[in-house]
């Protein structure tokens, strides 16, 4: 959420950033100067249309979670924001919020035909200058994920109501049971 927002609710459509992008959009432009983080993951989900229908006509999604191949963890470029929520007192604790978003680009490798997007990755020999405000919002310092380095399968569906909570979440379906 930009520090200039008036309403917080524009957070919500910012959850991502373009990697094409961020560099001249107003509200990412100071952030990807100087407040560059990174966010450590397992791994994350991204949701593909089936064939099926459900009762009002629109395709059935089906959740996937992607991982590293080996088991590591991802770090992902990512930006923040501290808003200042004006309708709370200055010693009000809840005044500042704190936000991010996830910097991402096109998935061309063998995980772009669940979701043509993806989040950018910084690996581990530039998390130092990624995150020195010092540095300028170096793109060169992000690259997606080397092919093969990623793996995707099916979870149950679970993962789409954030009620939920659980190593279940991550738990491989058989693809035959995604699909059905």
């Amino acid at each position: 959420m930009p520090s200039w927002a008036k309403d917080p609710s524009i957070g919500n459509r910012m959850i991502n950033a373009r990697m094409e992008t961020v560099a001249e959009k107003p509200a990412y432009k100071k952030a990807f100067a100087v407040r560059r983080c990174l966010l450590p993951a397992d791994g994350y989900f991204e949701w593909y249309p089936t064939s099926q229908t459900n009762a009002k006509g629109k395709p059935v999604k089906q959740p996937y979670f992607i991982r590293p191949a080996d088991g590591g963890v991802l770090a992902m470029a990512g930006l923040y924001e501290i808003w200042r929520d004006q309708t709370r007192a200055d010693d009000d604790p809840d005044r500042f919020r704190w936000t991010c978003t996830v910097l991402t680009t096109r998935a061309e490798d063998s995980l772009g035909h669940i979701h043509d997007r993806m989040p950018l990755m910084v690996e581990r020999d530039r998390w130092g200058d990624w995150l020195d405000p010092r540095v300028g919002g170096e793109l060169s310092l992000l690259v997606p994920a080397a092919p093969g380095s990623l793996e995707a399968y099916p979870v149950a569906a679970l993962v789409s109501n954030v009620r939920n909570n659980g190593p279940e979440l991550v738990e491989p379906l058989p693809l035959e049971d995604a699909l059905s």
